[in-house]
């Protein structure tokens, strides 16, 4: 991996660690997805949000969102459907407290919204990371064989570079963080939020 640049050019993605994800008053939470490795990561993340600021960086927020279409319905994708049929009108609403980060992280300096795996999909994450100067990302979040692989295969062939925090990502089952892990090893570098930590 290429070497990593000066703390002002690096930014931590935070992907879409939101209360309709996490909060136990949230959409998933109320239809029993849940996971304790997820529910975790807000206060294992919050030392290395607060470092990232403190010393120059970005903290960057993925949300996912659910755009309102015919009467105010959700456009969900066929696939997110019949994966969790207990979304509703309302959940991930652009805007509304379900789509947001969750307190324990926020305020972002910078939210973008997503509708897919991917952060980068028809959305303005690169747009602003160019004009911030980012040239490399930390990425943290939520799942990580959905939004955190797609979103870090994307920014690889962007030519962001790229470290995928092991411990500051969950999935609903430890085989599956496992797998997707390793799955990203050719193309970031895996590190820990204590080496990270010590590397600022």
């Amino acid at each position: 991996m290429s070497a990593i640049p000066p703390i002002d050019r690096r930014a931590l993605l935070l992907v879409d660690l939101q209360n309709d994800f996490i909060h136990p008053e949230g959409a998933y939470a109320r239809g029993g997805a849940k996971s304790a490795d997820i529910a975790a990561l807000p206060a294992k993340l919050k030392p290395l949000a607060d470092a990232f600021r403190a010393r120059g960086g970005l903290v960057v927020a993925t949300l996912f969102t659910l755009v309102p279409g015919r009467g105010g319905e959700p456009i969900v994708s066929p696939h997110l459907k019949a994966l969790r049929p207990f979304i509703a009108k309302g959940d991930f609403l652009p805007g509304g407290w379900g789509q947001q980060l969750v307190d324990a992280l926020a305020p972002a300096d910078i939210a973008v919204e997503k509708v897919a795996f991917s952060a980068f999909y028809m959305s303005r994450l690169e747009w602003v990371l160019r004009k911030s100067g980012i040239e490399h990302l930390t990425v943290a979040g939520i799942v990580t064989n959905g939004g955190v692989a797609s979103t870090v295969r994307e920014a690889h062939v962007r030519d962001l570079g790229v470290t995928v925090l092991q411990d500051g990502c969950a999935a609903f089952s430890q085989q599956i963080h496992d797998e997707a892990i390793a799955g990203l090893r050719p193309v970031a570098e895996i590190a820990t939020i204590e080496k990270v930590m010590a590397g600022l």
